[in-house]
């Protein structure tokens, strides 16, 4: 089978997952399935200048995301802030990485791969794929991944969006059941019962679409509403 079937049969599997971890994992699984010399894939999230690993296929995977994180160095950083790709086959080289390297190479990886993540300019964090071998993986190799990462990114995007738009939904279906019991319960318009939400959010600095952990969204269990 060609690379591009490959290829296109990967979007169109991670297309249809149903959320945003799900889509992670068949992403990672991916990665070890098809890009030769990978045998550990994850996922590294930026969030607020550091990254958060996500589906790892192996405890190693973030381990070495966490020394990443700690000394400040490492392939993924790199690939997230100065290029699209970092490839190394020797990670007990200490001259790029001093601090980095040293640790990594006691998890037994020696070659990594990482891609940005990224669309349209923003970046989402990086594929990390990792190899206990040396050199583990060639030029070929490098190009066959970035197109994978490419579809990797935009399916990453595509379960975010979902979750977000699913999240404004059932946001607006709580606030819009709120507002309606305040209407009843205090003969209130609509224009009232909304503001006293949104005074009622600022007090508690609770967000208008979120009740007290453990309670219940539903009509019959709205103690957690302002009262009069």
């Amino acid at each position: 089978m060609s690379l591009s079937s490959v290829l296109g049969g990967i979007a169109r599997t991670l297309r249809a997952e149903p959320d945003v971890e799900t889509t992670l994992a068949a992403i990672v699984k991916s990665a070890v399935d098809h890009v030769a010399g990978a045998e550990y894939a994850g996922i590294s999230l930026a969030e607020n200048g550091r990254i958060h690993t996500v589906a790892p296929t192996s405890e190693v995977v973030a381990t070495v995301d966490e020394i990443q994180n700690r000394t400040g160095q490492g392939p993924c950083l790199d690939a997230i802030a100065q290029r699209e790709v970092f490839r190394t086959g020797k990670l007990l080289d200490k001259r790029r990485w001093p601090a980095f390297a040293p640790e990594a190479a006691e998890t037994g990886i020696r070659s990594m791969l990482a891609y940005r993540l990224f669309i349209t300019g923003t970046t989402l964090g990086a594929l990390n794929l990792c190899s206990s071998q040396v050199d583990a993986f060639s030029d070929r190799t490098e190009q066959a991944g970035l197109v994978f990462a490419s579809h990797a990114a935009i399916a990453l995007v595509s379960a975010q969006t979902e979750a977000q738009l699913h999240l404004a939904i059932e946001s607006r279906d709580v606030i819009g059941m709120a507002k309606g019991i305040l209407m009843e319960r205090h003969d209130l318009d609509a224009v009232r019962a909304f503001r006293m939400l949104v005074e009622s959010s600022q007090t508690t600095n609770m967000k208008l679409h979120r009740s007290p952990p453990g309670s219940s969204t539903t009509a019959a269990s709205c103690d957690w509403l302002p009262q009069l």
